[in-house]
């Protein structure tokens, strides 16, 4: 009986793992743009630690043994901590990127904590980020406040020639897909990391009204945040699951543009798998037990983004 049964759970785990391949390739072929081979052109994928548990040296650890290029943190300011971080890279030979922002109401001390987040991440020597992603501004900031956030990084990039990048986040400046649409028609250098997850959720929509402005977005991205979000929320549970096709389908429609525009270009397109913990991950009520893997959800999509766009 034992046996039977130990047998039973083999036999279903197998079939569960083949049914999550099957799911993955399935996602990752559907409508696959045929391309031709680019030169120049390189897709990085970084990892989280958001949600993750252990020692910075236990997380890159895990990050490159799943076959990530590199990682995704907040700049600290905390030397002992810069130095888990940057001996980590090296010993585990992989790429950063640096996110700053600021949490103060106010706007001139938010502003003020960005500049020296920002100018601390891009002046240290230890290892050139690929990028700085920015949580800038507040949502409740006026238009004139807001604005001072780009135009510092606008000069900042040019001083530095680093990728800074002002992330699509809801309570952020670029909150929602019109008033981004101002700022970009404001600062035609201003670079995007597209989390449009977030829009979704703001415009209770796949934005199929709105196209013209994600059209505009999509121009300007240099950096994704590769998590998929619905007309109700940021975070599907799990998109691997079925019920999630036109919201998975969606994204990858948005990512292909962006992929076949630095193809042309022959640039570099990095990507973040960033599925959150809870409450961005949908809970058991009471229990408030995970719906799904976490990890396992981002390693399962940085498995399909390679699928799709790195041949």
């Amino acid at each position: 009986m034992k046996q039977n049964r130990r047998r039973f759970i083999r036999t279903s785990a197998a079939g569960s793992a083949a049914l999550l391949l099957a799911s993955i390739d399935s996602i990752a072929m559907f409508n696959k743009p045929q391309r031709k081979p680019s030169n120049g052109f390189r897709m990085q994928i970084m990892a989280t630690n958001w949600g993750i548990e252990g020692s910075m040296d236990a997380f890159c650890n895990r990050a490159k043994q799943a076959g990530y290029d590199g990682i995704e943190l907040w700049w600290t300011d905390d030397k002992k901590k810069q130095d888990e971080i940057f001996d980590a890279l090296k010993k585990y030979d992989l790429e950063i990127g640096f996110l700053c922002g600021g949490w103060q109401t106010n706007p001139a001390e938010h502003l003020a904590a960005f500049k020296k987040m920002i100018d601390d991440a891009t002046g240290q020597s230890r290892q050139k980020p690929l990028y700085i992603n920015n949580h800038s501004g507040k949502d409740f900031f006026s238009f004139d406040d807001n604005a001072k956030f780009i135009e510092y990084t606008l000069d900042l990039a040019k001083q530095t020639g680093m990728k800074i990048c002002h992330e699509t986040h809801r309570g952020r400046m670029l909150y929602a897909a019109p008033v981004a649409r101002t700022f970009m028609n404001q600062y035609p250098d201003l670079k995007l990391t597209l989390d449009i997850s977030h829009w979704c959720c703001v415009h209770e929509s796949l934005l199929a009204d709105q196209q013209e402005t994600v059209n505009q977005a999509l121009d300007r991205v240099e950096h994704i945040h590769a998590r998929i979000g619905h007309q109700q929320g940021p975070q599907v549970n799990d998109p691997q699951a079925p019920e999630w096709e036109n919201a998975v389908k969606a994204h990858f429609a948005w990512w292909d543009k962006v992929v076949e525009r630095k193809r042309k270009e022959g640039g570099n397109i990095t990507f973040l798998t960033e599925f959150g913990p809870p409450d961005y991950m949908p809970t058991m009520p009471f229990t408030r037990k995970p719906l799904a893997d976490l990890w396992q959800v981002n390693v399962g999509m940085m498995q399909l983004l390679k699928k799709r766009y790195a041949s």
